[in-house]
C-alpha cells in the first residue's frame, strides 16, 4: 500500500510517500522559518496561508520524485492534531478532498504518534515494547509503548516543554529565531565550569518535568551579568547557553534512566525536535551503553516535523483497516492515551 502523508501542524509543510513493501519512496519539507523570524515566533494566520501556497506543489514534487502516478496512491494520512487549528485544517481539508477524488481511504494522524514512530523508518528500528521520550517545542513526555496505539504516559511537563524553554532562552540571549537550535550552537562554545544551573524536579520522585524555574534562573543570571557589565559579551552568551543546555539534558537523562529502571525495559526511543540535540544524544548514548541498554533515534531530518513520519504512522493504521468518515476533525489538543490500538498486530511495513 502506498500512502501519501501530509504534515501541517505548525510552521513546516511536510509531504511524503511511504510504501508498505518498499519503505519511504520520497519526501520533501518546506520550512517557514524566514517568514516568522521577523516576528520572533510563529504567527498562526501566516502559517496557515503559507501551507495553502506550498502544499500542492510539494505533493506534485513527491509524486514525481517517486515516479508513480497519483492513481497508485492507496491511502492518505494527514496530521489531525495536536497543533495550530488553522494549519491543521489546511492539511486535513486537502487530505480529505484528495481522498475523495482518488476514492481512497483517509486518516487523521496524531502528530506525536508520528514523532514516536519516526525511528521505525531507520534500517534497525526498535522492537516493542520500549520507553519513548517525546521532546519538542510543544511536548515533553515519557511514554510506555507496548505496541502501536498502546501508550501510557508516565510523566510530562507541568509547564513549558523543553523545546519551548530552549526557544525562550534563545530570545533572552538575543539569538535569532528559532532560538532552540541557536542556543545549542552557542553552547558548543561555552565554558561548562562557569555556571551550574539547577536540574529541576530531579530531587523528588516521579517522572514529571518542569522547566519554568530553570527559565527564571537563566533570566536572573542574564540580568546579573547585564547589571555588572552593562551587556552580554559573546562569551557570556555561550557560557549561559552551555549551562542551560546542560541542565536540560541532564534532567532529561535522569528521568529517562528512572523510567527504564521503574519499568525494567532496556530500549529507549528519543523523538521530537529536541532529540536532534547533539549533547543529549551524546549523554544518552554513553549512559545507555554503560547500563546495557539501547537508545534509538530517527535521523536528524526526521526529528523535526515532517511528512515521512505521518505517512508511516498512517500506513500502519490504514493497513489495519482504520479510516475516518467524511467529518474533518482538527484537534489542537489530543491525548496520546486516547488512540486506538491497531486492529491487527505486527504491522510495521
Amino acid at each position: 500500500m502506498i500512502v501519501l502523508g501530509i504534515e501541517t501542524s505548525c510552521d513546516e509543510t511536510g509531504v511524503a510517500l511511504y510504501d508498505s513493501e518498499k519503505g519511504l519512496l520520497s519526501d520533501c519539507l518546506y520550512s517557514q522559518v524566514e517568514i516568522h523570524a521577523k516576528f520572533g515566533g510563529v504567527i498562526p494566520e501566516l502559517a496557515s496561508r503559507d501551507h495553502v501556497r506550498k502544499i500542492l506543489p510539494l505533493i506534485e514534487e513527491v509524486v514525481s520524485s517517486a515516479r508513480i502516478a497519483q492513481s497508485d496512491i492507496g491511502g492518505i494520512a494527514y496530521t489531525a492534531g495536536p497543533g495550530l487549528v488553522g494549519a491543521l485544517l489546511v492539511g486535513a481539508s486537502l487530505g480529505r478532498a484528495l481522498g475523495m477524488a482518488l476514492n481512497v481511504p483517509t486518516l487523521g494522524v496524531h502528530h506525536m504518534e508520528g514523532h514516536l514512530l519516526a525511528p521505525m523508518l531507520e534500517p534497525e528500528p526498535p522492537a516493542f515494547p520500549f520507553i519513548a521520550l517525546l521532546v519538542s517545542g510543544g511536548h515533553t513526555q515519557l511514554v510506555r509503548v507496548d505496541e502501536i496505539g498502546c501508550y501510557k504516559v508516565l510523566g510530562e511537563s507541568l509547564d513549558d516543554a523543553a523545546g519551548e524553554a530552549f526557544d525562550k532562552v534563545g530570545k533572552m540571549l538575543g539569538l535569532e529565531y528559532p532560538g532552540g537550535p541557536n542556543v545549542a550552537r552557542e553552547a558548543l562554545k561555552g565554558d561548562p565550569k562557569r555556571f551550574c544551573f539547577p536540574r529541576p524536579m530531579t530531587n523528588r520522585p516521579g517522572l514529571d518535568f518542569s522547566f519554568s524555574g530553570l527559565k527564571t534562573h537563566t533570566r536572573t543570571t542574564i540580568k546579573e551579568i547585564e547589571n555588572d557589565k552593562g551587556s552580554l559579551s559573546a562569551k557570556d552568551v555561550a557560557d549561559v547557553a552551555r549551562a542551560f543546555e546542560e541542565a536540560v539534558v541532564q534532567t532529561l537523562l535522569l528521568k529517562c534512566k528512572r523510567a527504564l529502571q521503574q519499568t525494567g525495559m532496556k530500549r529507549l526511543v528519543i523523538a521530537g525536535g529536541v532529540s536532534a540535540n547533539l549533547r543529549l544524544r551524546e549523554l544518552l548514548q554513553t549512559e545507555m551503553c554503560d547500563a546495557g541498554q539501547r537508545v534509538f533515534y530517527a535521523q536528524l531530518r526526521y526529528c523535526t516535523d515532517n511528512g515521512a513520519m505521518i505517512a508511516y504512522a498512517g500506513c500502519q493504521r490504514l493497513m489495519a483497516g482504520q479510516s475516518d468518515d467524511l467529518v474533518i476533525n482538527a484537534r489542537p489538543r489530543w491525548s496520546l492515551e486516547s488512540l486506538k490500538p491497531l486492529a491487527r498486530a505486527g504491522l510495521q511495513g
